[in-house]
């Protein structure tokens, strides 16, 4: 089982990335999954998850509204299209998958699969 996150970069405040998290040896329809970062000195959060079932997804406050999540079943690869940058958005971000739904307040140690991180820094 593998999670590969891509897509991380430099941008200016105000633009836009799109991750991508590639998962082989799982289905995005039999696990929930979710999008993390981790910036120097925080601790790790969840900015948005998606059930199984590919319901409404879950986003954290501070991306609610700049950034969207989607699925490409076909290609069993999840994204996250992150709009409006901010500096404060610059972190490593992750993806992970659970077996167990949806909980936002899991903590990434505790999900069945978790990914290597693509650094997304947000500077003018």
């Amino acid at each position: 089982v593998q999670l590969q996150a891509s897509g991380g970069g430099l941008v200016q405040p105000g633009g836009s990335l799109r991750l991508s998290c590639a998962a082989r040896g799982l289905s995005l329809e039999s696990y929930a999954f979710c999008w993390f970062r981790q910036a120097p000195g925080n601790e790790r959060e969840a900015v948005s998850c998606v059930s199984s079932q590919g319901g409404p997804p879950y986003y954290s406050g501070s991306s609610k509204g700049r950034f969207f999540l989607s699925r490409d079943i076909a290609k069993n690869t999840l994204y996250l299209q992150m709009n409006n940058l901010r500096p404060e958005d610059t972190a490593v971000y992750s993806c992970a998958a659970s077996d167990r739904g949806i909980l936002p307040s899991r903590p990434f140690d505790d999900y069945d699969y978790r990914g290597r991180g693509t650094q997304v820094t947000v500077s003018s």
